[in-house]
């Protein structure tokens, strides 16, 4: 009798998560529009609720809300950041705002964010601690937003630009950092906004420029130079955007001279990509001009645009400075106004750029990658026994602009790792968030001995967070390449996010205020300077 052998199976491997929603996106198109805006809406709303619960407490002047709350409503009142009489704060909480005089204050930074404070202030009071950090927490709440889409842009997936926005959505930095009435959030706004309107530029250049340059073919072969391409609406929203961040503060102009770089190089890529014979030149000497055209007045008329309180009325700092003395020769033809403006910004560069008082929290920017000195914005103590505090040795209200300390140095480190695939792919998206890291990281470089703070970081964190997202993306490819090991690299991400959440809630009470015993504050001082 003779028997037959049974056909070997294939070995069956089960699907993993990841294989599971790449799968559902791509089979159900009906799902992936839905997923599309009820992700975004989703996260944001999380975020919101993070930065705008409680948003009332402290009831106290925190940080350098001293300096840009008073300055926004004297600035809204007036047109101009004013000078308040000694012991302004105090009197100010109890409802006396109205006690500014009308002489002209020496403040060092543009008016646009200061303005973005006093609205919500002359809508709901400007006694009112909520009103003068609404505009932080609304602009907080867009950053998550705008990453979200910028995301979306760059890796063309709902599931990576969510995991991306909703780190920033709970991460400690930019929620304290839309908790406080500083000018920090809405620069990170505005560079998000420039960098995804960037994306947007390149994404539509790119398929015009191939195919006008595929028309222009022929027998002999690629064409000498490309064309000239004018109607670029993106780079012109991203100059606006780019100028609305330098009128926030000056490091926006970093950003600015970043994104025309990247223009350039960009297009000198895409036209030697295309066949273009004198690529270098045709993208530096022609549609360079033409990208600096598009950028830069945009950004500049912004920029003065924010200065107008300054120019209709007569009292701001400096506002004659020049009727005395006007410009002669070559310089005589600028109006009188923007002379004055000419030597305000002198003396405000004088005195940031030789900014070096000594602060307890003060970090100059090469420790912030390792996370060594992050800044304490408030903090407030009740003894052991008074009101709900048990702890014989006193509870804590702290205020304290920390990232969530894991996914920090996970993005840090994945920083380096981006550059390492960028020159071995040479992938665009890598240049974008190397490029957004650079112009917001290593200006500050330049100043080591100027007083400067961990929260500045608040500006790079996005970028650093696309390049965590970017890696951990890398990592899935390669393992649905080998993919004994899709399941592993699944483990790691999933095991990662569990500690990233759980460290969430771990450091929140520090993030926003609340009441915790001294032996819990304690247990966040991992490193000797954070404390």
């Amino acid at each position: 009798m003779t028997t037959t052998a049974e056909p070997l199976l294939p070995e069956t491997r089960r699907t993993t998560l990841l294989e599971r929603w790449h799968a559902r996106f791509g089979g159900d198109p009906v799902f992936a529009r839905r997923m599309a805006w009820i992700a975004p809406l989703v996260i944001t709303l999380i975020a919101a609720v993070l930065r705008m619960w409680n948003l009332a407490h402290p009831h106290a002047v925190v940080f350098d809300e001293t300096y840009y709350v008073k300055d926004a409503w004297s600035q809204w009142v007036l047109g101009y950041a004013a000078t308040w009489p000694d012991g302004a704060d105090e009197r100010f909480l109890a409802g006396e705002t109205d006690i500014f005089t009308t002489t002209g204050s020496f403040v060092v930074h543009p008016p646009l964010g200061k303005y973005l404070i006093g609205l919500p202030m002359a809508l709901f009071g400007a006694d009112s601690t909520f009103a003068w950090r609404l505009g932080t927490a609304l602009a907080g709440t867009a950053c998550v937003l705008v990453l979200y889409l910028l995301a979306r842009s760059l890796t063309r997936s709902v599931v990576f630009a969510s995991l991306a926005s909703g780190l920033l959505a709970i991460d400690g930095l930019g929620i304290v950092m839309s908790r406080v009435a500083l000018l920090d959030i809405f620069l990170t706004m505005f560079t998000l906004l420039a960098f995804w309107f960037v994306v947007l530029d390149r994404n539509r250049t790119r398929a015009v420029l191939a195919e006008r340059i595929a028309a222009r073919w022929d027998d002999i072969g690629a064409p000498a130079w490309g064309p000239v391409l004018w109607n670029r609406p993106w780079v012109i929203a991203a100059g606006a955007a780019a100028g609305a961040a330098t009128a926030v503060k000056w490091s926006g102009v970093w950003v600015l001279a970043a994104i025309g770089i990247y223009l350039v190089v960009s297009d000198a890529l895409a036209r030697r990509s295309a066949g273009i014979l004198y690529w270098p030149a045709d993208a530096t000497l022609r549609q360079g001009v033409v990208s600096f055209v598009l950028l830069v007045p945009v950004a500049l008329v912004v920029y003065l645009a924010s200065w107008t309180g300054w120019f209709v009325t007569d009292g701001g700092y400096d506002r004659h400075a020049a009727d005395a003395n006007p410009a002669t020769g070559f310089w005589s033809w600028v109006p009188l106004p923007l002379q004055s403006l000419w030597r305000y910004h002198e003396s405000m560069y004088g005195s940031t750029a030789g900014m070096s008082t000594p602060h307890a929290y003060a970090s100059p920017a090469a420790q912030w990658p390792l996370l060594l000195r992050p800044t304490s914005m408030y903090a407030g103590s009740t003894p052991g026994g008074t009101g709900s505090c048990t702890d014989p040795n006193g509870c804590w209200e702290i205020l304290y602009s920390m990232p969530n300390p894991i996914v920090w140095w996970a993005s840090v480190a994945s920083v380096l790792y981006l550059a390492y695939l960028f020159f071995r792919t040479r992938d665009g998206a890598y240049g974008i968030v190397l490029t957004g890291v650079i112009a917001t990281y290593t200006p500050w470089l330049l100043f080591p001995e100027r007083t400067i703070f961990q929260f500045y970081t608040v500006l790079i964190q996005p970028f650093l967070l696309l390049a965590l997202v970017f890696v951990i993306r890398s990592a899935v490819r390669s393992a649905r390449r080998d993919r004994g090991s899709t399941r592993g690299v699944e483990r790691v991400v999933l095991v990662f996010l569990g500690v990233v959440l759980l460290l969430a809630a771990f450091w929140f009470p520090l993030w926003s205020a609340i009441s915790v015993p001294y032996e819990f504050y304690r247990l966040h001082n991992w490193l000797p300077g954070w404390v």
